[in-house]
């Protein structure tokens, strides 16, 4: 029997902006870095309040935007085997976080976000809503799920393959368009 594995890596469009700035923060890092540095020998020969404050200003932006830049090149990872679909963002195409698995055989329902059934689920109020993607006007495509009286939406952009793939797999009329 052959097994049914699909992979999408979804990443921005529109790449530049992000490119620059991360650039930018990589920049800024640097400048607030050195101007921190630069404060820390003001404040060990002359102790004062104003000094401190910029010191942990600058220094504090430094540190900051060092974790943060990395949101700048995000992609996520969609990973359909037999039915079991796997979520993680990837980071700098370096740094894994696995977000979840989920069985498509327990999905109540699912499909395009487009479809009226998205508004539907979603205006229940209590649904946890998971935005696992990047590009608003992507193929966005939804598995909502009900677990230990817990409402669950995963939003995502799979290819139509997967989508395809995804659709076997579900129970019989829990697709709903």
């Amino acid at each position: 029997m052959m097994d049914n594995y699909k992979e999408d890596i979804v990443s921005k469009q529109g790449n530049l902006l992000n490119s620059v700035l991360y650039m930018l923060c990589w920049v800024l890092i640097v400048i607030s870095g050195l101007i921190a540095m630069m404060l820390l020998q003001v404040v060990m020969y002359s102790f004062d309040l104003l000094s401190i404050a910029l010191l942990l200003a600058f220094g504090g932006l430094a540190v900051l935007l060092y974790f943060k830049k990395d949101n700048l090149k995000l992609e996520y990872e969609y990973t359909f085997t037999n039915g079991t679909v796997d979520f993680a963002k990837v980071y700098r195409s370096a740094k894994r976080k696995e977000l979840g698995c989920v069985n498509v055989n327990t999905i109540a329902a699912c499909g395009h976000v487009a479809h009226d059934s998205f508004h539907r689920f979603l205006a229940q109020g209590d649904v946890e809503k998971m935005n696992w993607f990047l590009n608003r006007d992507g193929n966005l495509f939804y598995l909502y799920n009900v677990k230990d009286n817990k409402k669950r939406m995963i939003i995502f952009e799979p290819s139509e393959e997967m989508v395809s793939m995804i659709r076997n797999y579900v129970q019989v009329g829990a697709y709903q368009g």
